[in-house]
This record gives structure tokens, sequence and C-alpha cells, in this order.
């Protein structure tokens, strides 16, 4: 007797036979091979479905984390319930180059897993909207004027007064940050903003406000908060759930453990705002970099966790701002032209039938540049591209690898496994008149650009008036846009030698339908021992200063004498 063996597709375990003998008589040989087959196809079906039910299980699983993780963003733009004690509050105010803006968030009690971070929102009042409020000018115009600094910050505690619970005043920090705009104030002029926001806000206000709450952060501060702040919205400090995301292997800084971690890839940062512009990114700890451009820091919610321990670069640029930029190039073009005209005894710019030709402004535009009692008079021609040559030199670049900016030594970026975010002048750049903020495209954004460039002011304007671009895009954007898409264009490309065939660079205002500003970053990081603890009948959060973020704070002064700034790690 013969005997079929059914093993061929089969692990060795699911090995078995059939005998004929077993089979009636009566069934002749044709019949029987149908009944193998028959079978055989059976147990593969059966093999085959059973892999489909569990890829279904699993998949649906790893959606229904995803979702779970969408919930939680949507229930982000829900009206904050004021009526829940469990929730705590934070304000953070934005002292910006040109005006100063306040944000209110809050989050529910940390849920003890000291892997989590804090679930940190921003507040929205009764019609879902932010709570936020910007006031203008920006602070450092006190420069001369310091008293009245209390006065003109009061608007926007009042209104965040009237948002935070008046439960809460007392257990809730603040903390006023001022940016580029006061940092190339001298020191003393620092100082005396800083005494008079000191003295007169804890008469006014309860909140919970001490020395340190009130600062000039430095350039690197304000970058590690931004990258801080988009990585933090994006997720990219969770812990790893689904098999297509990204991560990488990491040595741990200052751990005792040589073994390598896998985590999520975060994302890096790119900030342009009106007088600075910051770069951060994560970076490995093999990667020697000075200490001045280099930030670790731990963002669990325990010291002694290091899971959430970063190595970012930042460098920042004082006077790579839009605004400072544009300055720095009327500048040169007022000191050249004169010298110019002195040499050659002409009258370039001097009258409006003869006026200097600027490329970086739209076709046909008249402006001026006033300096010292003199009037220069520019019309302008609208050429993208000799715009982007003109201001080249404007980038400081040396002829040494692996630098950027004023020659700033850059780590190198691994372009086609990275993700950027632009936000401040990158997002204004490509949408409030462009139209094309989010996926950054070199050539798209190029041939916009140059089209509007070209284009004549009359109809710019006209388009203006017709309400044809963003609803809060002024003249003043719509001036200098050409010059503003050009440097910007230049710092990306040129400044940080990213290729301009890029593709992972996004452009935004808002992530998951949330404004991410430093000021994010900011409230994560100083709160980032929380939750709170009763000392003395005062409330302080429970955190250890980073050596690498120290920053300057203002002392009170010995026996009526003036106040002075101090180096020390923050709260």
């Amino acid at each position: 007797m013969g005997r079929i063996s059914i093993s061929c597709l089969f692990p060795a375990s699911w090995h078995f036979s059939i005998s004929p003998a077993g089979c009636p008589r009566i069934l002749n040989t044709h019949l029987r091979q149908i009944i193998v087959i028959s079978i055989l196809a059976a147990a593969v079906s059966l093999l085959y479905f059973s892999v489909v039910i569990i890829r279904n299980k699993y998949g649906r699983l790893s959606r229904d984390k995803k979702f779970q993780r969408y919930l939680a963003r949507v229930t982000d733009i829900e009206a904050t319930d004021t009526n829940n004690p469990n929730v705590n509050y934070g304000i953070v105010v934005d002292c910006g180059s040109s005006g100063s803006r306040i944000f209110v968030y809050c989050w529910p009690r940390h849920n003890g897993n000291p892997h989590d971070l804090l679930d940190i929102r921003q507040m929205r009042d009764k019609n879902r909207k932010p709570v936020v409020m910007k006031i203008k000018p920006g602070i450092s115009e006190f420069a001369t004027s310091p008293e009245k600094v209390s006065d003109y910050i009061s608007p926007l505690l009042n209104f965040a007064a009237e948002h935070v619970p008046r439960a809460k005043h007392k257990e809730t920090p603040l903390y006023v940050l001022c940016t580029a705009g006061m940092r190339i104030l001298p020191e003393s002029q620092q100082s005396a903003i800083l005494e008079d926001l000191l003295t007169d806000i804890p008469v006014h206000f309860d909140f919970l406000f001490s020395d340190s709450h009130a600062e000039v952060i430095s350039g690197k501060q304000e970058g590690v908060y931004a990258w801080i702040g988009i990585n933090f919205v994006l997720g990219r400090f969770e812990h790893i759930e689904d098999d297509d995301e990204a991560v990488v292997e990491v040595n741990i800084p200052g751990s005792e453990s040589s073994e390598a971690i896998l985590r999520k890839r975060t994302a890096g940062i790119l900030d342009m705002g009106g007088v600075s512009t910051q770069i951060a990114y994560e970076v490995p700890k093999t990667e020697e970099i000075a200490k001045n451009l280099l930030a670790e820091f731990n963002l669990g919610c325990d010291v002694h966790q290091t899971e959430h321990v970063y190595r970012v670069y930042v460098a920042t640029f004082l006077g790579f701002g839009g605004n400072a930029a544009r300055q720095r190039y009327e500048d040169r073009i007022f000191a050249n032209t004169i010298q110019k005209n002195r040499l050659l005894g002409k009258q370039t710019g001097l009258i409006p039938d003869t006026p200097y030709l600027d490329p970086c402004l739209p076709l046909d535009i008249k402006d001026e540049i006033q300096q010292n009692g003199q009037t220069l008079y520019l019309r302008g021609t609208g050429d993208f591209d000799l715009c982007r040559e003109t201001i080249q030199p404007f980038m400081n670049k040396t002829n040494e690898t692996q630098t950027s900016l004023n020659g700033v030594y850059q780590p190198p970026i691994h372009f086609q496994n990275s993700e950027f975010y632009g936000f401040s002048e990158f997002y204004y750049c490509t949408e409030d008149v462009l139209r094309m903020g989010g996926d950054y495209n070199a050539a798209t954004f190029t041939k916009a650009a140059k089209d509007y460039c070209a284009t004549k002011w009359s109809i710019l304007r006209e388009r203006f008036d017709r309400g044809l671009y963003a609803s809060h895009a002024d003249l003043h954007r719509l001036k200098y846009q050409c010059f503003k898409s050009a440097w910007m264009f230049e710092v990306f490309h040129r400044g940080f030698s990213f290729p301009v065939n890029y593709k992972n660079l996004k452009t935004a205002l808002q992530v998951y339908d949330k404004e991410v500003q430093w000021t994010l970053g900011a409230i994560l990081y100083r709160t980032r021992f929380l939750p709170l603890r009763e000392t003395g009948g005062l409330i302080e959060p429970l955190s250890q200063g980073c050596p690498e973020l120290c920053h300057p704070v203002w002392q009170p002064p010995p026996h009526g004498a003036r106040g002075h700034l101090k180096r020390t790690s923050p709260n």
C-alpha cells in the first residue's frame, strides 16, 4: 500500500499522512487524489484566514491607538473646564522685539507614570478660542522710561487674571520672558525694566511670581524652548507604539548604561523672528560640539529617569531676523550710495527723480531711507535673483566646511532622514502673501517669489484692497515680502546649507490646531517636575536647574541701590 504525506507547505510539527488503507475500497485512485487535494486546500485556506484575522486584530489595535491620540488632540480645542479643581494653570508673557503676547496654559494632574510628560495644553475660553492677547510696541521701547513697563504689561495680566479661576491664582506660575529686542539693550536698561516688573506685578496680581520668573532669556534658551514645543505637540516624546514610526537609536548622555535605546526621531526647528534667527536639532552623543552650542536637558518628571534626556544643538544669530536683516541691508545701501556719489559726483537717490534702484522691493514701489538728516530715495525693480545675489554677503559665510551663518560650526544633518519645521518668518514668508505655507518646495517657492517681486506695486495694492492675502498681512508685509522671501531662501539654503531639493521642511503656525510657540516649550521645561508641592503656604515647582540653560535673573538691590543681573540656573 502507498502512503501520501502532506507536509511540504507546513511546519514539521504539522506533518500528517493519509493511508489509502483508511479509505473505502470502492474509491478509485483518481477519487482518492481529489479528496486529498481538497483536504490540502482546506488546510491552506484555514492558515490564510488565521493570518488575516491576526493582522486585522493587531492592525485595528494600532489604528485604535492612533485614533485615541487623534481624539486627545481634538479635545485640545475644547473649552477649558475652569470648574475642575484638578486643572493647573501657567502663564507665559513673550516680550518680543515688535510686541508682547501672553499665553495661558493648563494641564491636568500628572498620571504618576514617570515615563510620561505633563499633558500641557493652551487654555481655551468658553468660545473655544485660545487664551492669547498681544500688545504693541515691544517692551524694549521703554528702555529710557522703565517706570512705565508695569503699566504697559498690565492689560495682558488683567486678561489672564480674568480667565484663570481666582482660586488658582496663587498657585499659577507667571513667567515674563524677554527675547532679542531686550537682548540688544545695555545690561543696565535690562535691569531697570526687570526691576519695575518685579516690584509692581506682585502688588497688583497674586500669581506665583518670583525673581527668576522675569528675565531676558538667551537665544539658546529660546531655541531650546521652540524645539521642545514642536516635538511635544508632534508627540515625539511619547513611547513607540507603531512599527511605522520613525525611530532612532540613542545613547543617553550621562547615562551609566552603554546600551542604546530606541525612541522616536525628533524634528528640528528653524525660527526667524524680527531680530534673530535660531536653528535647533538633536545630535548624537558621538558628535563633539562646543558647550555654548549644546544643550543637554531632562524633560522627564523624575530627575532620575533618563529616558527623556536630550542632546540638542542650538545656534542663535542676532541680526539675522527679517527686520534686522532689512535694516542692515538699508544701512549698507545708504553708506555705499553716499560714498559712490561723492567719488563719482553723482546724485543717485538724493532726489526722487533719480532714485536708487532696489532689486529687493516690488516693481515700481517708492520707498525712502532716512539717516542723519539725509534721505535716500528708492524705487523697486523687483528682481528676485539679483536680490538674492545682493544679500548673499550678509550671510557672513566662511570657506570652512560644516559652518553656517557668521562662520558658526554646524554639525552634520542627515538630510534624507530628517524633518524640520519652520516658524515665524519662515511661515509668514510662505503663507501670508504667497499662500503656500506647509510643505516647502524650493522650486515652487522661488517661482512664486519671482512672480511677486516682478509684479507692479499698483497691482499688489489692488489685490490687497480686494482681500486676496492673509487677513493679518499688512502693507508693511507687502512692501518687504520680496526682500524677506529672498532672505529666508538664502538663510535656509546658503546659510544653513539645506539642499534645494530638500523635501522635509514644513512651515507652520499651527500643528494639530495648536499655535506652536516657544512659550509652550518654556512652560513644559519649567514645570517638568510638577505636580506642585506646598511649602509653608507657598506653592513651588519641584524642579532642578539645568546648567546648560543658565540664565540671568534680577536680584533685589541692596540698601536701595539699583538691581543687577546675576547668572543662575533656572528654577
